[in-house]
C-alpha cells in the first residue's frame, strides 16, 4: 500500500506492563482488532490513534497512581510503536467510556434501552473526547492519507474530520449490530450520530440487516435518500456496505496441532471430565448482551429433561472481566454466581458437579486447548454484532469432530449455517439442540463443520481488512469521476457563454427532481413564481426553445405552464402541445384498452400498500410509493414487476422505473422518441438536455453529441454532466439569462 495508513480506535493496540526489572514494556493486545489490523499497523508508515488508558498500567510497588514521569515514559514506549496515544481526565474517561459509550450507546445498539442512560453530560463528554481525536489527527495528518476509524465510541469523528479535510479519504466500521430504526430513534442525539457516520466515504458493517437499518435510519431522522447504498452528500458520495470480520483461521489451527497443546487438551479431559464424559464449553465476556444466565438456566433444563447425562457432561462456563465501573455489569456478575452456586448446589454428586466456573482472562494457547478439548461449544447471546469465538472454536477443531450451537441473534450466523441455530430466547429449543449435539455422529459433526470452516479459511481478518480498504479506493476513485463531471462555477461560467454566442438555441429540460423538488403529494408540485419567472427568461431569448418533456398528465401541465410561450411534452410523449393554437396533439395513434387488464393489478397493489396509489393518465398507469414504508415498498415493487411481466409484453407495454413510481405505458412511447423532434433539427448551435431520473435516461442518450446533458443528482447515468439537487440546476439555468454569473 502506497499510501499512509491512520487506524483509528478507542484503545490502542499494544497493552503498557512492567518486567521483573521494574522497566516499562510494550506488548501487542490479543484478538479483537489488535490481530485483524495488526499487519496493516506492522507496514512501515502505518500509524494507530487511540486512547492510553493509565489505568491499564499496573502500578510500581507503593504506589497509588502512576506519576507524570511514568506516564511520559509510557505515551514513548507507545510512539516508539507508531501509536499516537491520546490523553483523557479521569472525568472525560467515565463520561465518554463508561457514560455514553458503554451506558447509552451499547445498551440501546444491542436490544436492551431498559439498561440505557441519556444523560446530556455524557453526550457532552463524548462529543469532546471525539473532538479530542480529531484535533490528534489533524496534528499528524498528511493529503493522501486514508483514515481508518473503528466502533461506536467514535461515531462522530468522520464528519469532524471531514469538515477540517474535505477530500481526505475516510472510512469507518461499526464493530457492533446497528439497531432498527424504532430502537434508534429513542436517542436524543439521533441526528448527530448519522451525520457523523456519513462523513465517512465508507461506513462498514458485520451483516446486511445493520446496513439496512442505517439506510432505513439515515431516510427517517435525516430524510436522505440512498441509491443502493450510496449518498449524494456535498459533491462526495458516502457508502455503506457489508464486510463481516473474520479471523486468523491459521492460527488457531496450527495452535492446537502442537506437541504441547495435545498435552494440554489431554490434561484438560481428564480434569473436566469422565472417561465417557462430554465436555460443553461457554466462553464469553461478561455482558448482559451474551445471555450467559439464560444459557445456564437452558442447560439446568437440559439436565432435568434428559437426567440420563447426570454425570455425562460439564459444562465449562468461562466468563472474562468487563467494563467493572459500570453498575449494570456488577449485578450481572452476581446473577451468574449465583445461578451457578444454586444449580450446582442442586445437581451436584459426589464426583460430580455439573458446572466448572472460572472468572478470568484466559491466554490464547489455554483458550485454544480448551476449545479443542470441548465436544460442543455453547454460544447463544441475546444480540451480537458477529461474535468471534463462534468462529474461533471452529478454527480449532480444524478437520475434526465439535458441535456448534449458535444463537441466530449472532452476526455470525449468516455465515455458519451449518451449526445448530437456535433462538436464544426459547429455552427448550437450546435443550433439544443441546441434546441433538451431544448425541449427533462424528461423521455428521465432522460434515457440517467442513463447509463452515472452508468458508472461515478463506475470509479471514487479513481479507477482510483489505476488502473494506480496496472497496474505500473504489468509494473514492467514484468521487473523482463524479468530481469531474460535477458542473462548478467555472464551467457554469463557461456554458452561460456557449449559450449567449450561439445563434439558435434549444432547452429540453424535465420537470419533476429537475426545476421543483418531489413532494409527498405529486399534486402539490406547483411551479413558483421564481420558475414562471425563470421559463418567461429563458423563452424570451432570441432564437431560444424551451421545452419541458414531463411524466405528468396534459391537464396538470397545461393548467400549470400553458400561459408560458414554451413547448411541452406531457406522458413522456404521448402529448405534444401547440403553443400557437394552445391546444395538445396526440404524437401517434394510440389504444388504452390494455387498461382493463393491468388496472386490476394496479388496484390490489394499492390495497395492499398503505400510502401507495394509483393515478391514471391517457394512455398509461402509474403506480406512487413515495409515502409508503421503504422496505414494505421495495418488497411491492419487485412483487408488482413479477406480476405484470407474464402480461406487459403479449399487450406491447413496458414497465418503467420512475422516482417513487412505477410506470405502465405502451413500449413506444419515451422521452427520448419524443426529443428527437428538436435534436433532429441541424439548426441548433446550443442544446441543453437536463433530468433526473430513469426516465430521462433515454433523453441523454439519443441526444447529439454537441449536446449539453446534465443529470439532476448522483445516480449512474449517459449524461455527461451533473449538477447536486434542483437549486443548482436553477442557478445554471438563471446564469443563462442574467449578466452576471451566480456561483454555486
Amino acid at each position: 500500500m502506497d499510501q499512509r495508513l491512520i487506524i483509528v480506535s478507542n484503545r490502542l493496540p499494544y497493552k503498557v506492563y512492567i518486567d521483573d526489572q521494574g522497566k516499562l514494556k510494550a506488548e501487542r493486545s490479543a484478538g479483537g482488532l489488535a490481530s485483524a489490523l495488526g499487519p496493516l499497523h506492522d507496514q512501515d508508515a502505518s500509524l494507530w490513534v487511540g486512547w492510553n488508558d493509565h489505568s491499564a498500567i499496573p502500578l510500581l510497588p507503593n504506589h497509588k497512581r502512576h506519576d507524570a514521569k511514568t506516564i511520559h515514559e509510557a505515551n514513548d514506549l507507545l510512539r516508539s510503536h507508531r501509536c499516537i496515544p491520546i490523553e483523557l481526565t479521569t472525568r472525560e474517561a467515565k463520561g465518554y467510556y463508561d457514560g455514553f459509550s458503554n451506558s447509552t450507546i451499547w445498551p440501546l445498539f444491542h436490544d436492551f434501552p431498559h439498561f440505557a442512560h441519556f444523560e446530556e453530560d455524557t453526550w457532552k463528554t463524548y462529543v469532546a473526547v471525539n473532538r479530542h481525536f480529531c484535533d490528534a489527527i489533524a496534528d499528524i495528518y498528511q493529503p493522501g492519507d486514508i483514515i481508518w476509524i473503528q466502533d461506536y465510541h467514535l461515531m462522530l469523528l468522520p464528519d469532524m474530520l471531514r469538515c477540517l479535510f474535505p477530500s481526505a479519504t475516510i472510512g469507518f466500521f461499526l464493530h457492533i449490530p446497528f439497531p432498527d430504526y424504532e430502537e434508534f430513534r429513542k436517542l436524543p442525539w439521533r441526528s448527530e450520530i448519522l451525520s457523523g457516520l456519513l462523513g465517512a466515504d465508507l461506513i462498514g458493517f458485520h451483516t446486511y440487516d445493520y446496513v439496512r437499518h442505517f439506510l432505513t435510519s439515515c431516510h427517517r431522522v435525516l430524510g436522505r435518500e440512498d441509491h443502493f447504498g450510496s449518498f449524494l452528500i456535498n459533491d462526495r458520495t458516502s457508502q455503506a456496505d457489508v464486510f463481516p470480520l473474520g479471523i486468523d483461521y491459521q492460527r488457531f489451527a496450527r495452535q492446537v496441532r502442537s506437541t504441547s497443546a495435545k498435552k494440554m487438551i489431554r490434561t484438560f479431559r481428564r480434569e473436566h471430565s469422565s472417561l465417557k464424559g462430554k465436555v460443553m464449553l461457554s466462553v464469553e465476556r461478561l455482558d448482559y448482551s451474551k445471555g450467559i444466565p439464560d444459557r445456564l438456566l437452558a442447560f439446568e433444563a437440559f439436565l432435568k429433561a434428559y437426567p440420563e447425562w447426570i454425570e455425562k457432561v460439564t459444562l465449562v462456563l468461562i466468563t472474562v472481566p468487563s467494563r467493572e465501573n459500570v453498575t449494570s455489569y456488577h449485578a450481572l456478575k452476581r446473577s451468574i454466581d449465583e445461578l451457578v452456586g444454586r444449580i450446582n448446589g442442586e445437581l451436584s454428586t459426589v464426583d460430580w458437579q455439573p458446572i466448572d466456573y472460572y472468572y478470568r482472562s484466559i491466554p490464547f494457547e489455554s483458550l485454544c486447548t480448551i476449545y479443542r478439548a470441548s465436544d460442543v461449544m455453547l454460544v447463544t447471546p441475546l444480540r451480537d454484532g458477529m461474535n468471534l469465538v463462534s468462529k474461533e472454536y471452529l478454527a480449532a477443531h480444524d478437520g475434526t469432530s465439535g458441535v456448534l450451537i449458535l444463537s441466530e441473534m449472532a452476526g455470525s450466523v449468516h455465515e455458519l449455517s451449518d451449526a445448530l441455530i437456535v433462538n436464544p430466547f426459547d429455552q427448550h429449543a437450546i435443550v433439544e439442540a443441546i441434546h441433538k449435539a451431544l448425541t449427533m455422529p462424528k461423521d455428521e459433526q465432522i460434515r457440517r463443520n467442513e463447509t463452515m470452516q472452508k468458508r472461515l479459511k478463506r475470509y479471514t481478518s487479513d481479507k477482510w481488512a483489505h476488502q473494506f480498504l480496496h472497496a474505500l479506493s473504489q468509494v473514492k476513485e467514484s468521487q473523482q469521476h463524479l468530481g469531474t463531471a460535477r458542473i462548478d462555477a467555472a464551467k457554469q461560467t463557461s456554458i452561460a457563454q456557449a449559450f449567449r454566442n450561439a445563434h439558435r438555441k434549444v432547452l429540453l429540460l424535465d420537470y419533476d427532481g429537475t426545476l421543483m423538488p418531489f413532494s409527498k403529494d405529486p399534486r402539490s408540485v406547483v411551479p413558483d413564481k421564481k420558475l414562471i419567472t425563470l421559463l418567461k427568461r429563458l423563452s424570451e431569448q432570441n432564437d431560444t426553445t424551451v421545452v419541458i418533456l414531463s411524466g405528468r398528465d396534459k391537464q396538470t401541465l397545461g393548467t400549470w405552464l400553458g400561459d408560458l410561450s414554451i413547448d411541452m411534452v406531457a406522458e413522456h410523449g404521448v402529448w405534444f402541445w401547440d403553443k400557437i393554437k394552445h391546444v395538445w396533439i396526440l404524437g401517434e395513434p394510440m389504444d388504452a384498452s390494455w387498461k382493463k387488464r393491468i388496472r386490476p393489478i394496479v388496484e390490489d397493489y394499492v390495497d395492499r400498500t398503505p400510502g401507495s396509489s394509483m393515478e391514471e393518465k391517457d394512455y398509461s398507469l402509474v403506480w406512487h410509493y413515495r409515502t409508503c414504508i421503504r422496505d414494505l415498498a421495495d418488497r411491492r415493487v419487485c412483487e408488482l414487476k413479477n406480476d405484470l411481466s407474464s402480461v406487459v409484453d403479449d399487450l406491447g407495454l413496458t414497465i418503467m422505473d420512475g422516482n417513487k413510481v412505477i410506470e405502465i405505458k405502451p413500449a413506444s412511447i419515451e422521452k427520448g422518441a419524443a426529443a428527437h423532434r428538436w435534436f433532429r433539427d441541424k439548426s441548433y448551435d446550443f442544446i441543453l438536455v437536463a433530468g433526473d431520473d430513469v426516465t430521462d435516461e433515454s433523453m441523454f442518450h439519443a441526444a447529439p453529441d454537441n449536446a449539453l446533458t446534465i443529470k439532476v443528482g448522483n445516480h449512474a447515468t449517459y449524461a455527461h454532466l451533473s449538477v447536486e439537487n434542483v437549486e443548482h440546476m436553477r442557478k445554471l439555468l438563471s446564469s443563462l439569462v442574467n449578466d452576471t454569473t451566480p456561483s454555486n
